[in-house]
Protein backbone atom coordinates (compact mmCIF):
# COMPACT_ATOMS: atom_id res chain seq x y z
CA UNK A 1 0.00 0.00 0.00
CA UNK A 2 2.38 3.72 -1.16
CA UNK A 3 1.65 6.28 -3.48
CA UNK A 4 4.09 5.67 -6.12
CA UNK A 5 5.63 8.62 -8.28
CA UNK A 6 7.41 7.18 -11.16
CA UNK A 7 9.62 9.21 -13.36
CA UNK A 8 6.95 12.33 -13.29
CA UNK A 9 7.90 14.70 -16.26
CA UNK A 10 5.43 18.65 -16.63
CA UNK A 11 6.63 20.33 -19.88
CA UNK A 12 4.68 23.74 -20.43
CA UNK A 13 4.16 25.11 -23.83
CA UNK A 14 5.68 28.93 -24.17
CA UNK A 15 5.25 31.35 -26.94
CA UNK A 16 6.75 34.35 -27.86
CA UNK A 17 5.19 36.01 -31.07
CA UNK A 18 5.12 33.12 -33.37
CA UNK A 19 7.36 30.92 -32.17
CA UNK A 20 6.88 28.19 -29.13
CA UNK A 21 8.61 26.42 -26.67
CA UNK A 22 8.31 23.65 -24.14
CA UNK A 23 9.68 25.00 -20.43
CA UNK A 24 9.90 21.33 -18.12
CA UNK A 25 8.67 22.34 -14.97
CA UNK A 26 9.24 19.02 -13.75
CA UNK A 27 12.28 16.35 -14.75
CA UNK A 28 12.09 12.44 -14.24
CA UNK A 29 10.46 12.73 -10.76
CA UNK A 30 10.22 9.66 -8.53
CA UNK A 31 9.63 8.99 -4.98
CA UNK A 32 7.22 6.31 -2.64
CA UNK A 33 4.64 7.93 -0.13
CA UNK A 34 3.99 5.25 2.16
CA UNK A 35 0.67 5.15 5.18
CA UNK A 36 1.55 7.11 8.38
CA UNK A 37 4.99 8.23 6.49
CA UNK A 38 5.72 12.13 5.66
CA UNK A 39 7.28 13.36 2.79
CA UNK A 40 8.55 16.83 2.55
CA UNK A 41 9.14 18.21 -0.87
CA UNK A 42 11.19 21.40 -0.33
CA UNK A 43 12.64 24.48 -2.44
CA UNK A 44 12.39 27.85 -3.69
CA UNK A 45 9.17 28.80 -5.52
CA UNK A 46 9.20 28.05 -9.61
CA UNK A 47 11.36 24.96 -8.08
CA UNK A 48 8.27 22.29 -9.28
CA UNK A 49 7.28 21.45 -5.92
CA UNK A 50 3.35 23.12 -6.67
CA UNK A 51 3.14 21.34 -10.30
CA UNK A 52 4.12 18.17 -8.89
CA UNK A 53 1.14 18.44 -6.10
CA UNK A 54 -1.53 19.75 -9.09
CA UNK A 55 -0.26 16.34 -11.02
CA UNK A 56 -0.67 14.06 -7.94
CA UNK A 57 -4.26 15.82 -7.34
CA UNK A 58 -5.18 15.03 -10.95
CA UNK A 59 -5.55 18.70 -11.58
CA UNK A 60 -2.82 18.96 -13.95
CA UNK A 61 -2.06 15.46 -16.34
CA UNK A 62 1.88 14.60 -16.45
CA UNK A 63 4.05 14.84 -19.81
CA UNK A 64 5.52 11.94 -19.26
CA UNK A 65 5.38 9.15 -15.85
CA UNK A 66 2.81 8.00 -13.48
CA UNK A 67 1.19 8.16 -10.54
CA UNK A 68 -0.01 4.59 -8.64
CA UNK A 69 -2.16 4.67 -5.46
CA UNK A 70 -1.79 1.01 -3.70
CA UNK A 71 -1.11 -0.43 -6.95
CA UNK A 72 -3.76 1.06 -9.55
CA UNK A 73 -2.73 3.67 -12.42
CA UNK A 74 -4.23 7.07 -11.41
CA UNK A 75 -4.55 7.49 -15.44
CA UNK A 76 -8.18 7.27 -14.60
CA UNK A 77 -11.82 9.03 -16.01
CA UNK A 78 -15.51 8.90 -14.23
CA UNK A 79 -16.28 6.90 -11.73
CA UNK A 80 -12.49 5.95 -11.25
CA UNK A 81 -11.31 8.89 -11.23
CA UNK A 82 -13.61 9.95 -8.10
CA UNK A 83 -12.37 6.87 -6.17
CA UNK A 84 -8.83 8.21 -7.02
CA UNK A 85 -9.79 11.22 -5.29
CA UNK A 86 -11.64 9.03 -2.40
CA UNK A 87 -8.33 8.45 -1.78
CA UNK A 88 -5.89 11.48 -2.42
CA UNK A 89 -6.72 14.76 -1.40
CA UNK A 90 -5.19 17.79 -1.07
CA UNK A 91 -5.14 20.84 1.81
CA UNK A 92 -4.10 24.12 -0.73
CA UNK A 93 -1.88 27.05 0.52
CA UNK A 94 -4.38 29.95 0.05
CA UNK A 95 -7.44 28.98 2.54
CA UNK A 96 -9.59 31.29 1.77
CA UNK A 97 -9.39 30.93 -1.59
CA UNK A 98 -10.18 27.34 -1.48
CA UNK A 99 -13.77 27.84 0.15
CA UNK A 100 -16.39 29.29 -1.98
CA UNK A 101 -17.53 32.65 -0.07
CA UNK A 102 -21.43 32.47 -1.05
CA UNK A 103 -21.40 28.74 1.36
CA UNK A 104 -21.55 27.80 4.50
CA UNK A 105 -19.10 25.35 6.85
CA UNK A 106 -20.96 23.01 6.84
CA UNK A 107 -21.88 22.94 3.36
CA UNK A 108 -17.90 22.84 2.34
CA UNK A 109 -17.81 19.18 4.20
CA UNK A 110 -21.31 17.62 3.53
CA UNK A 111 -20.58 17.87 -0.16
CA UNK A 112 -17.52 15.67 -0.12
CA UNK A 113 -19.13 12.83 2.25
CA UNK A 114 -21.99 12.79 0.30
CA UNK A 115 -20.19 12.84 -3.11
CA UNK A 116 -18.35 9.94 -1.72
CA UNK A 117 -20.69 7.86 0.14
CA UNK A 118 -19.74 8.52 3.42
CA UNK A 119 -23.24 9.59 4.68
CA UNK A 120 -26.49 8.36 3.37
CA UNK A 121 -29.03 10.90 4.89
CA UNK A 122 -29.02 14.82 6.14
CA UNK A 123 -28.86 13.39 9.90
CA UNK A 124 -26.22 11.83 9.33
CA UNK A 125 -24.31 14.05 6.96
CA UNK A 126 -24.66 16.56 9.86
CA UNK A 127 -23.39 14.16 12.73
CA UNK A 128 -20.14 13.95 10.47
CA UNK A 129 -19.86 17.62 10.11
CA UNK A 130 -19.63 17.63 13.76
CA UNK A 131 -17.36 15.50 14.30
CA UNK A 132 -15.04 16.53 11.65
CA UNK A 133 -15.22 20.40 12.89
CA UNK A 134 -14.37 19.08 16.13
CA UNK A 135 -11.58 16.15 15.21
CA UNK A 136 -9.75 19.38 13.71
CA UNK A 137 -10.07 21.35 17.03
CA UNK A 138 -13.22 23.91 15.79
CA UNK A 139 -15.40 24.54 18.63
CA UNK A 140 -18.88 24.93 19.12
CA UNK A 141 -18.68 22.50 16.43
CA UNK A 142 -22.46 23.70 15.96
CA UNK A 143 -21.88 27.18 15.99
CA UNK A 144 -19.10 26.88 13.24
CA UNK A 145 -21.07 24.86 10.55
CA UNK A 146 -23.55 27.96 10.23
CA UNK A 147 -20.51 30.40 9.24
CA UNK A 148 -19.06 31.63 5.96
CA UNK A 149 -15.24 31.88 5.44
CA UNK A 150 -14.86 34.91 5.70
CA UNK A 151 -16.64 35.11 9.46
CA UNK A 152 -13.66 32.98 10.27
CA UNK A 153 -9.60 33.91 10.64
CA UNK A 154 -6.94 32.66 8.30
CA UNK A 155 -6.21 29.60 10.77
CA UNK A 156 -9.65 28.22 11.15
CA UNK A 157 -10.68 28.40 7.72
CA UNK A 158 -7.73 25.94 6.91
CA UNK A 159 -8.84 23.99 9.35
CA UNK A 160 -12.09 23.75 7.51
CA UNK A 161 -10.23 22.71 4.48
CA UNK A 162 -8.07 20.25 6.42
CA UNK A 163 -11.61 18.71 7.73
CA UNK A 164 -12.51 18.91 4.24
CA UNK A 165 -9.78 16.64 2.68
CA UNK A 166 -10.35 14.38 5.38
CA UNK A 167 -14.08 13.77 4.61
CA UNK A 168 -14.22 11.75 1.75
CA UNK A 169 -11.80 8.71 4.16
CA UNK A 170 -8.78 10.43 2.21
CA UNK A 171 -5.22 7.66 2.85
CA UNK A 172 -2.87 10.38 0.94
CA UNK A 173 -3.04 14.10 1.76
CA UNK A 174 -0.81 16.58 -0.53
CA UNK A 175 -0.25 19.48 2.15
CA UNK A 176 1.00 22.77 -0.35
CA UNK A 177 2.55 25.11 1.87
CA UNK A 178 -0.52 24.76 4.20
CA UNK A 179 0.98 27.23 7.18
CA UNK A 180 2.95 29.82 4.97
CA UNK A 181 -0.04 31.89 4.36
CA UNK A 182 -0.70 32.19 8.43
CA UNK A 183 0.13 34.10 10.90
CA UNK A 184 3.60 32.94 12.33
CA UNK A 185 2.05 32.19 16.04
CA UNK A 186 -0.70 30.02 14.68
CA UNK A 187 1.86 27.72 11.95
CA UNK A 188 3.03 25.13 14.51
CA UNK A 189 -0.19 24.77 15.84
CA UNK A 190 -1.96 23.35 12.46
CA UNK A 191 1.03 21.69 11.53
CA UNK A 192 1.14 19.93 14.62
CA UNK A 193 -2.71 18.94 14.04
CA UNK A 194 -1.86 17.59 10.66
CA UNK A 195 0.64 15.37 12.80
CA UNK A 196 -2.02 14.50 15.18
CA UNK A 197 -4.36 12.96 12.28
CA UNK A 198 -1.67 11.61 10.56
CA UNK A 199 -1.16 9.07 13.64
CA UNK A 200 -4.78 8.67 14.16
CA UNK A 201 -5.62 8.01 10.62
CA UNK A 202 -2.12 6.57 9.91
CA UNK A 203 -2.24 8.80 6.87
CA UNK A 204 0.67 9.74 3.78
CA UNK A 205 1.52 12.85 3.60
CA UNK A 206 3.49 14.69 1.25
CA UNK A 207 4.26 18.63 2.86
CA UNK A 208 5.53 20.72 0.15
CA UNK A 209 7.32 23.64 1.73
CA UNK A 210 10.36 25.81 1.39
CA UNK A 211 10.67 26.03 5.27
CA UNK A 212 13.57 23.40 6.00
CA UNK A 213 13.04 23.82 10.13
CA UNK A 214 9.09 23.03 9.41
CA UNK A 215 10.32 20.13 7.36
CA UNK A 216 12.69 18.38 9.33
CA UNK A 217 9.94 18.74 12.49
CA UNK A 218 7.55 17.52 10.36
CA UNK A 219 8.58 15.21 7.55
CA UNK A 220 10.58 11.55 8.05
CA UNK A 221 12.05 12.14 4.90
CA UNK A 222 13.27 15.28 2.49
CA UNK A 223 13.86 15.51 -1.13
CA UNK A 224 14.92 19.24 -2.24
CA UNK A 225 14.08 20.11 -5.21
CA UNK A 226 15.69 22.39 -7.82
CA UNK A 227 14.92 23.64 -11.55
CA UNK A 228 12.36 20.89 -11.90
CA UNK A 229 14.65 17.99 -10.35
CA UNK A 230 15.18 16.23 -6.96
CA UNK A 231 18.86 17.19 -6.02
CA UNK A 232 18.90 15.74 -2.78
CA UNK A 233 16.74 13.23 -0.51
CA UNK A 234 17.49 11.72 2.61
CA UNK A 235 15.93 10.81 6.43
CA UNK A 236 15.14 14.49 7.39
CA UNK A 237 17.86 15.41 10.10
CA UNK A 238 20.79 13.45 7.83
CA UNK A 239 19.52 16.17 4.97
CA UNK A 240 19.33 19.47 7.32
CA UNK A 241 22.53 18.19 9.61
CA UNK A 242 25.02 16.71 6.45
CA UNK A 243 23.80 18.18 3.72
CA UNK A 244 25.45 17.22 0.31
CA UNK A 245 24.04 18.90 -2.72
CA UNK A 246 25.51 22.89 -2.55
CA UNK A 247 21.57 24.10 -3.76
CA UNK A 248 20.68 22.20 -0.22
CA UNK A 249 23.04 24.23 1.46
CA UNK A 250 22.55 27.21 0.45
CA UNK A 251 18.85 27.04 1.03
CA UNK A 252 19.86 25.79 4.63
CA UNK A 253 22.37 28.77 4.90
CA UNK A 254 19.31 31.31 4.03
CA UNK A 255 17.31 30.05 6.28
CA UNK A 256 16.95 31.95 9.62
CA UNK A 257 19.15 29.94 12.14
CA UNK A 258 21.64 31.88 14.29
CA UNK A 259 23.79 28.66 15.28
CA UNK A 260 26.05 27.92 12.29
CA UNK A 261 23.87 28.48 8.92
CA UNK A 262 25.24 32.03 8.46
CA UNK A 263 28.99 30.27 8.85
CA UNK A 264 27.47 27.57 6.47
CA UNK A 265 26.15 30.07 3.63
CA UNK A 266 29.54 32.22 3.89
CA UNK A 267 31.76 28.47 3.32
CA UNK A 268 29.22 27.63 0.29
CA UNK A 269 29.37 31.03 -1.45
CA UNK A 270 33.21 31.14 -0.66
CA UNK A 271 33.20 27.94 -2.83
CA UNK A 272 31.14 28.72 -5.35
CA UNK A 273 32.83 31.83 -6.08
CA UNK A 274 36.04 29.83 -6.10
CA UNK A 275 34.51 27.89 -9.05
CA UNK A 276 34.57 24.52 -7.08
CA UNK A 277 31.09 23.50 -7.95
CA UNK A 278 30.54 23.23 -11.90
CA UNK A 279 26.98 24.73 -11.27
CA UNK A 280 27.96 27.76 -9.20
CA UNK A 281 26.48 29.98 -11.50
CA UNK A 282 22.78 28.68 -11.61
CA UNK A 283 22.41 28.62 -7.95
CA UNK A 284 23.13 32.33 -7.20
CA UNK A 285 21.84 34.23 -4.28
CA UNK A 286 18.21 34.65 -3.95
CA UNK A 287 16.83 34.78 -0.64
CA UNK A 288 20.25 35.07 1.15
Amino acid sequence: MSLEVKNLTKDFKIRSGMKSSNFRAVNDVSFTLEPGKTIALVGESGSGKSTIARMIAKLENPSAGNIVVDGKDSNVHGRALRDYRHNVQMVFQDPFASLNPFHSIAHHIDRPLRLHGKASNAAEAQDQVIELLERVNLKPAGDIAKRRPHELSGGQRQRVAIARALAPGAKYLIADEPVSMLDVSIRLSVLNLLARLQREDNLGVLYITHDLATARHFSDEILVMYKGNIVERGPSDEVILNPQHEYTKLLLGAAPNPANHGKLRDSVRAELAAGLSEDRDQFGTRGL
